[in-house]
């Protein structure tokens, strides 16, 4: 992947992106013809989105339940200044945190944990984050149901409509 910026997305782009984020497994050929291109522009796209790192990866979703997942839940963590990358490479190599992100607002980080049980949740909780230095408080959130939106990053935003409108 380049360090470069990454390149202008144009509208054919996008319809590539939003096809290949439904179905990674779609033929090129499929993918031309969902979004009215040739076959040889659509590979020359994928391409060329692979080598900037516009595309990074293609993946599979996996529904948790279908692999014993039971139980999920955001945490957010209030760290000690200038903690976050310790606490960051931590968190990295505790089992079962699907997600780190650093953020602003009323916590500092918040956790995507997904465990087989309630009682392996805690555990995580309290022996896997509450352990870690620098991280001060936790606050879990468990994760009732979920909707999973297949697609673009801010796909509606990015249209000019509006989340959910």
């Amino acid at each position: 992947m380049t360090t470069e910026p990454f390149p202008q997305v144009d509208d054919v782009d996008r319809a590539i992106l939003e096809s290949l984020a439904r179905d990674a497994r779609a033929s090129i050929s499929a993918v031309a013809e969902e979004v009215h291109v040739s076959r040889a522009n659509a590979y020359a796209r994928v391409q060329r989105l692979v080598e900037s790192g516009v595309i990074d990866a293609f993946t599979v979703r996996v529904p948790p339940a279908a692999v014993g997942i039971g139980a999920s839940a955001y945490i957010g963590l209030n760290i000690a200044q200038d903690s976050w990358r310790e606490v960051r490479e931590a968190l990295s190599k505790v089992e079962g945190i699907d997600h780190v992100a650093l953020c602003s607002g009323d916590v500092d980080v918040l956790v995507l944990a997904r465990t087989p049980d309630i009682a392996t949740l805690r555990d995580l909780v309290l022996e896997g984050i509450r352990s870690i230095p620098g991280v001060l408080t936790t606050r879990t959130s468990i994760i009732l149901d979920e909707l999973d939106n297949p697609g673009l990053p801010g796909r509606a935003l990015a249209d000019g409509g509006l989340v959910g409108g």
